[in-house]
């Protein structure tokens, strides 16, 4: 007997991570046979974490001092029913951002930095554990997987080569990036050890040194450079992965 797919609302309330445990536990078991479905969630994911990002500071900021003083004749009704208001917009996107705000609410041109490295650690996380399909084009043809993402991308990739390290190219995969297409490339020991290298588009073309972010278990790190960003994930501590992204930042950067 086939197990119907999860409803669209489940999938929007699971990414929104509303969903009651045992149904929460069903979506888990359906993304894990289905990798198309799995990658698709993971991004929705990444863009809600994005939009979180994004638009949660306002929520924070005082009221200007005018509005501040329109308010005291009526005993601050008015402030109460800004903030309330905002406290609406906010719920709202944060419900429909994971499924629907990549057609209906546009991103703001500057996403704080943390969201690289958690979009990165979501695909990873998503794609790592994966046996039969762990990417979409293997390296037997990495010349054909490298034109083809950066014809996506709109950049010319490179492919790092991490072997003296003990890390072999698995191969790679076109994701649902927060502004566009992305890039995943996977590597792994002989021991099954993996890592995974996460591009993105730049769209400020800012240029940042190393930086390092911890997000769920996962060590990335992560930085800027021309049009577009990186971030290298990995189930590892940091003194592991640093020297492992400082070989991946000089091939790239030469």
């Amino acid at each position: 007997m086939n197990t119907p797919p999860p409803r669209e609302e489940d999938l929007l309330r699971f990414v929104d991570g509303a969903l009651a445990p045992s149904d929460a536990a069903a979506v888990e078991r359906a993304l894990a046979a289905d990798p198309q479905l799995a990658a698709r969630v993971a991004a929705d994911r990444a863009v809600a974490a994005a939009l979180n990002d994004a638009f949660a500071p306002v929520l924070e900021d005082e009221l200007p001092p005018r509005l501040l003083a329109a308010t005291r004749p009526r005993r601050s009704w008015p402030g109460i029913a800004l903030r309330a208001a905002a406290a609406v917009l906010f719920l709202a996107i944060g419900a429909a951002g994971g499924w629907y705000a990549r057609d209906l609410v546009p991103l703001p041109s500057a996403v704080p930095e943390p969201a690289l490295p958690r979009v990165a650690a979501n695909a990873h996380r998503v794609f790592v554990v994966e046996v039969r399909h762990p990417v979409e084009v293997g390296a037997d043809e990495e010349a054909h997987l490298v034109q083809w993402l950066s014809r996506r991308m709109g950049s010319p990739l490179r492919v790092p080569r991490l072997d003296g390290a003990g890390y072999q190219l698995v191969g790679g995969r076109l994701l649902a990036g927060a502004r566009g297409p992305a890039a995943q490339f996977m590597y792994q020991t002989t021991a099954g050890q993996r890592l995974t290298l996460y591009v993105a588009t730049n769209p400020n073309n800012r240029e940042t040194a190393f930086r390092f972010a911890e997000e769920n278990g996962s060590s990335v790190f992560y930085w800027y450079d021309g049009p577009l960003g990186y971030a290298l994930s990995g189930d590892v501590g940091r003194a592991q992965l640093l020297p492992l992204a400082r070989a991946v930042y000089e091939q790239i950067a030469n």
